[in-house]
């Protein structure tokens, strides 16, 4: 059976907002009006001392709670249980999960996020299992259980690595075989069965690869908001296939257009084999 492999971006992919600014941000003194003001407290930090964006923040997010709480694993947990999430994410995983089992297609969700992995941990959808691996930012705990240091921090250009560990099979971040020559025949997911769903900036190299590697690239857009400028721009510069508003009800306009991919994921695999097969006999006389 074939796999197809669903890579999603987090925030304002799957969820209206940024993970952080739903409940979190607020906890350690931000009112609703002042959460951009965390942000631009953080971007500028990253600016003075030359620092990644997302080990900028998640080092404020650290010294914003001393003398408030410790940040926790099982707190950052709570903090992404309370996330809101689109219309139909909560079931989407598992319905498009025993569709493609439906069609003979082996579907695995996979998130790329450079939001919290122990936030979207905290998940109901990451609890029960709907996710094969998750990529994001991550901290390190000590034995108490207290966020210390950052375990890991993923931008928009590091991303692209995990779609070569998906495409491989190699999935562990310490597996220095993600570099090793793999025959394409032989690649676990190749790019051409893979979806990547995303919102914005960050996402376009990861979009861009898939794009250009015969995948398919959706882009996503709040659909109370209806602001297509950003699906726009990407379709024009070439970063996306699809767009489509982030509703994941059964049904939906995205709900279908993956559904279309996953039935023609089965039926070109048929004719990859094929070809595979006799490929390999001819190379044996």
């Amino acid at each position: 059976m074939p796999v197809l492999a669903m890579c999603y971006d987090f925030d304002k992919t799957l969820t209206p907002d940024d993970m952080q600014a739903q409940g979190f941000i607020q906890s350690v003194g931000y009112n609703e009006d002042e959460i951009k003001q965390f942000w631009q407290e953080s971007n500028q930090l990253a600016k003075d001392h030359d620092m990644d964006n997302n080990l900028a923040y998640m080092y404020k997010m650290i010294q914003e709670a001393v003398g408030r709480f410790y940040v926790t694993k099982d707190k950052l947990m709570e903090y992404g249980n309370q996330v809101s999430l689109y219309n139909g994410v909560r079931t989407w995983f598992e319905r498009i999960r025993q569709y493609g089992l439906n069609h003979g297609v082996q579907i695995e969700h996979y998130i790329i996020s450079s939001g919290l992995k122990e936030m979207i941990e905290g998940t109901d959808m990451a609890k029960e299992g709907a996710f094969t691996k998750i990529y994001a930012s991550a901290f390190m705990f000590d034995d108490k259980g207290v966020a210390v240091w950052p375990a890991q921090a993923i931008n928009y250009t590091n991303k692209t690595q995990f779609l070569f560990r998906i495409q491989k099979g190699i999935l562990d971040i310490n597996d220095f075989g993600v570099n090793d020559y793999i025959k394409p025949e032989d690649q676990r997911v190749p790019f051409r069965n893979m979806i990547y769903i995303g919102d914005s900036d960050t996402d376009i190299p990861c979009m861009s690869l898939v794009n250009a590697n015969d995948g398919h690239s959706i882009g996503v857009y709040d659909p109370e908001l209806n602001n297509k400028e950003k699906v726009y721009k990407m379709m024009q510069h070439h970063r996306i296939r699809y767009y489509a508003p982030a509703d994941y009800t059964d049904g939906s306009e995205l709900d279908t257009l993956v559904k279309r991919i996953i039935d023609k994921t089965a039926a070109y695999e048929i004719l990859e084999r094929t070809y595979v097969a006799d490929k390999h006999e001819a190379e044996r006389r």
